[in-house]
């Protein structure tokens, strides 16, 4: 399984990436995605109003992964290894990693934050080898 991180939806959403939708169509295609439930909100957040209902149809055939009392403990443990290291992610990163971890899930995530973690060994990503558009505007 692969947890997708909302910078790739919003790459392949916005056609900054033809690689990247490619890769992300077919990873759907082989229902190979799982969707934290922070990407969900920051998708379902950042769509366009006219767009809402069909982000929301499509993204109800895919397995979501809510947190749990379990998945909080993890992002606390984190915390210390993580600033001893020069560390320092934002909550909803931690939160992503630390539900691709419960699921056994490789991340893909065009943030580099998500590097980070996997040095401090917290997640393993699912790296394609594509290199993103620049972000325009």
């Amino acid at each position: 399984m692969i947890a997708v991180d909302t910078s790739v939806w919003v790459s392949a959403l916005r056609g900054r990436s033809d690689a990247i939708a490619a890769t992300l169509k077919s990873l759907l295609d082989a229902d190979e995605v799982v969707l934290p439930l922070p990407v969900r909100l920051e998708l379902m957040a950042g769509v366009a109003r006219s767009q809402r209902a069909a982000l929301r149809r499509a993204l109800t055939g895919l397995p979501v992964v809510f947190p749990t009392e379990e998945t909080w403990a993890i992002v606390e443990g984190w915390i210390e290894p993580a600033a001893s290291a020069g560390f320092r992610f934002g909550q909803t990163d931690l939160l992503i990693a630390a539900l691709a971890s419960e699921v056994d899930a490789l991340v893909w995530s065009l943030d580099t934050d998500f590097q980070q973690l996997e040095s401090l060994e917290f997640v393993r990503r699912y790296d394609t080898g594509v290199t993103p558009a620049p972000h325009v505007g």
